[in-house]
This record gives structure tokens, C-alpha cells and sequence, in this order.
């Protein structure tokens, strides 16, 4: 795989700003669809997060909230609460490999490679 800070062809704001976005959209939903790259490269951040949820002390929820978007899941629930209740949880027992790749045909305007990334 690519070095990170050579992915894009973009500045370091621009790929913490897609990969902040990408990772809350992923948590929020469960299951997202980008590119091939792009999954590859959210697969790390999701697993750290996850990571961290699983030990929910103060320090560790005061790095992932720093991390995430401040999304709603539903109408009380925030992402925050989402993580550390419902999906941490869910990955006690598992130590890593909490998503799975589906790679897809490629997008048909500009032949990019897609996938399907998803929480196991």
C-alpha cells in the first residue's frame, strides 16, 4: 500500500478532513462505499477508534471525540454515545479486524477502483 501522505495528491488538512468524515459517515451507518483507496486507508483510523472505545476511559473518549464529526446516529443518540454504547461493545472478545472490504467494478466515469467497507 501507498505511503498516507502520498495518498491524493492533496494536503495534510484536505486528508485528515476526508478521513475525519469518512470514519464518522462509517461508524454511523455501519457500511459505506469509496473508493478502493480510500478504504484501505479508513480501515486503519476505524480500527484505532474502535480500539480505543473498547477501553472507555476519560482520556480515550476525549481522543475520539476530538477525532469524530459531531454526528447524530438518531435523534438522541450522538456518535460518541453510538461508539463507546453500542458498537465497542459488540467487539470485546476481538482483538482487531473489525471491518471487511468488498472491492466492486470500477466507476464507470473515471475507471477509479471502488469498494464497500463495512463493519464485521
Amino acid at each position: 500500500m501507498a505511503n498516507p501522505t502520498q495518498i491524493y495528491s492533496r494536503d495534510t488538512k484536505w486528508r485528515k478532513g476526508v478521513m475525519r468524515t469518512l470514519v464518522s459517515e462509517l461508524l454511523a451507518h455501519g457500511r459505506i462505499t469509496t473508493t478502493l483507496t480510500r478504504a484501505k486507508e479508513l480501515r486503519r483510523h476505524v480500527e484505532k477508534m474502535i480500539t480505543k472505545a473498547k477501553n472507555p476511559t476519560l482520556a480515550n473518549r476525549r481522543l475520539v471525540a476530538a477525532f469524530l464529526r459531531p454526528t447524530l446516529v438518531n435523534e438522541k443518540d450522538t456518535l460518541l454515545k453510538h461508539l463507546f454504547d453500542e458498537i465497542a461493545p459488540r467487539y470485546k472478545e476481538r482483538n482487531g479486524g473489525y471491518t471487511r472490504i468488498y472491492k466492486l467494478v470500477s466507476r464507470r466515469g473515471d475507471n477509479t477502483r471502488m469498494a464497500i467497507i463495512e463493519l464485521v
